[in-house]
């Protein structure tokens, strides 16, 4: 069936916030939780998962805190969905599974630095590019 459980707005929500922060070094994922509202116990639970799984790195320390461990661009949606809430349309059928067959093409071919810069447009801020 397809199934997306809260796990994975909220960490796109965090990473969304952690690709604008760009490469100003680690960020506190308290700050993360905070500018997006996402409970920090439940951030630190998903962000273990994404650290372990190779997609963030992390620094402890005063200056410590989360950035990531590959470029946003090479990350998709569907990675993360798929590392937090398990395969997308895992045992679906019919009509069910072309919907997760769809679901699918559109998380697999949107990374993590597309969702950055939509929300940076939808926001009117222009970003160049150097």
């Amino acid at each position: 069936m397809i199934s997306i459980t809260t796990k994975s707005p909220y960490a796109l929500k965090a990473l969304t916030e952690l690709g604008r922060a760009g490469d100003s070094g680690p960020v506190p994922i308290g700050e993360l939780a905070r500018r997006r509202d996402v409970p920090v116990q439940f951030l630190e639970q998903l962000f273990a998962t994404l650290r372990r799984a190779g997609v963030l790195k992390s620094q402890r320390g005063v200056k410590g805190g989360y950035s990531f461990a590959r470029e946003p661009a090479t990350i998709t949606v569907l990675e993360v969905v798929e590392l937090l809430d398990g395969p997308l349309g895992r045992d679906a059928e019919g009509i069910f599974a072309d919907a997760a067959a769809a679901a699918r093409k559109v998380l697999g071919e949107t990374t993590i630095a597309d969702v950055v810069e939509a929300e940076t447009r939808a926001a009117g801020v222009t970003m160049y590019y150097i």
